[in-house]
């Protein structure tokens, strides 16, 4: 189906104002995706604030240009290109389309992205997509800051075990019984004493 001259200008705006909107864009090559892949794939970007637009590699290529400022080349790549724009977190975009990537290699495979406002090479572009999102990192560093305090809860619900086990009324009551380890020494050194 031909768009026309209209359709285009509509599609070029609509583009302009997403990339510059965008954390980050990338930019993707599919050949077979089916139309329920592309819909599970919108919606699981929905979900990061994160769009995936079909369109002319022409068009893709204007609109980077008139929004970034930044010349992409495109036509290289075969099959129809998509970009991923990333409106909230930079990375969790680029990381639903990673798995998908991941998934079906055939299917859809990366082309570039734009990245803090540079344009990244295909290898960086992987590496970027593998990255985990802010939200995983922060879930990740709360963990880790959790650890030490559930060590303490831990070690506290243990004690009050052992002072009820021992029927004591506090702590400083228990009896603690020390075990002596007797650490063998290894005939080498035996030998150099």
């Amino acid at each position: 189906m031909a768009v026309s001259k209209a359709q285009k200008v509509a599609i070029l705006e609509e583009l302009v104002a997403k990339f510059k909107e965008a954390k980050s864009i990338g930019f993707a090559s599919t050949n077979t995706m089916t139309v329920s892949e592309f819909s599970e794939l919108r919606s699981n970007l929905r979900e990061v604030n994160a769009t995936y637009n079909l369109a002319k590699k022409t068009l893709i290529k204007k609109a980077v240009k008139e929004a970034l400022d930044i010349d992409l080349d495109l036509s290289t790549l075969e099959g129809q290109i998509g970009a991923v724009c990333s409106n909230d977190d930079a990375v969790a975009g680029l990381g639903k389309v990673n798995d998908l990537v991941k998934k079906s290699e055939d299917k859809i495979v990366w082309a570039s992205c734009i990245f803090e406002g540079e344009l990244k090479t295909l290898e960086e572009t992987k590496v970027i997509a593998g990255m985990p999102s802010r939200e995983t990192l922060l879930s990740r560093m709360v963990g880790s800051l959790m650890s030490p305090l559930s060590g303490m809860a831990r070690f506290l619900d243990a004690a009050a075990k052992e002072v009820e086990t021992q029927g004591k009324e506090n702590l400083s009551q228990i009896e603690v019984k020390k075990e002596e380890t007797t650490e063998e020494v290894p005939a080498e050194e035996k030998t150099e004493a």
